[in-house]
């Protein structure tokens, strides 16, 4: 037991040495194990190519923190930023363009489809497909992941410009923690099918509940050493653009259709009363 001690202290005494004769040695610092980042970054990486791939994912390992982030996104933790556990390691685009890209025919589809079986079995209706749907949900999602984001990002520099204490987020952070939050509304907008107005309105809060979290636990770290009023107006604000995100969504592609047949139909018998009179 002895010789043990002895041989560690020899070794922290080469250690402290070591560390001495070279101030510019890399250290290990212990951090909170409560929030230890699920992946650790790599080495440094040789050529642009390389890293261009690890952004965009093309590769198993990259895929694999793919599959955590989405897992960390449906179930998010209280108490824990979804930032320094999942995206501050290795943030990247791939998954938020593919789950944008995957929601926008997942809305798009399932309207079109909510909008057939709502009317199936009509003699009066006809199903038409509107493929317009898919470039005005993909107008509506992008446009949401990418400007209210940046958005934020320049907010958040703007007020670490007048703190000092705040929480730092990149641009690609931010773009991240959004693109991940909007997985939950795929299998979301494919339930929507389901023609009860009550059983889409709970989904949806389901989702706005579960997504909405993560972005309010992401972002209270960032402004919470702010001005009270401040902070609270930033994450208000954040969850009600999330809100009118989700809400507008299932108002516009799976509402109106009803809408549209019931103006069809009401039109119907004015016109035969009108051809009526005439004969």
């Amino acid at each position: 037991m002895a010789a043990a001690d002895d041989l560690q202290f020899e070794e922290f005494g080469d250690a402290a040495t070591s560390l001495a004769a070279n101030p510019d040695t890399t250290t290990v610092s212990i951090e909170d194990p409560g929030e230890t980042p699920k992946h650790q970054p790599g080495t440094p990486r040789s050529s642009g190519r390389e890293e261009d791939d690890e952004l965009l994912g093309n590769d198993d390992s990259d895929k694999t923190e793919v599959f955590d982030r989405i897992k960390g996104s449906l179930l998010p933790i209280p108490g824990k930023n979804f930032v320094r556990l999942y995206i501050r390691s290795n943030p990247d685009l791939y998954g938020p363009f593919w789950i944008c890209a995957t929601l926008v025919f997942a809305i798009a589809i399932s309207g079109n489809l909510s909008n057939f079986l709502i009317h199936l079995g009509e003699k009066t209706y006809h199903y038409v497909p509107e493929f317009r749907k898919v470039s005005i949900a993909a107008t509506i999602i992008y446009a949401y992941a990418w400007l209210v984001p940046l958005a934020l990002w320049g907010f958040l520099m703007w007020r670490n410009s007048k703190v000092m204490n705040i929480v730092s987020y990149s641009f690609l952070e931010i773009l991240c923690v959004y693109g991940y939050s909007l997985f939950i509304y795929i299998p979301t907008a494919i339930l929507w099918i389901i023609p009860q107005k009550a059983v889409r309105w709970i989904l949806v809060m389901i989702a706005l509940g579960i997504s909405g979290s993560v972005l309010a636990m992401t972002f209270w770290p960032a402004v919470r050493e702010d001005n009270r009023r401040i902070a609270l107006a930033t994450i208000v604000t954040i969850v009600l653009l999330h809100m009118l995100l989700s809400v507008g969504c299932l108002a516009y592609f799976f509402d109106a259709p009803e809408m549209d047949h019931l103006q069809t139909t009401t039109a119907t018998p004015n016109q035969t009363v009108i051809a009526a009179k005439s004969s």
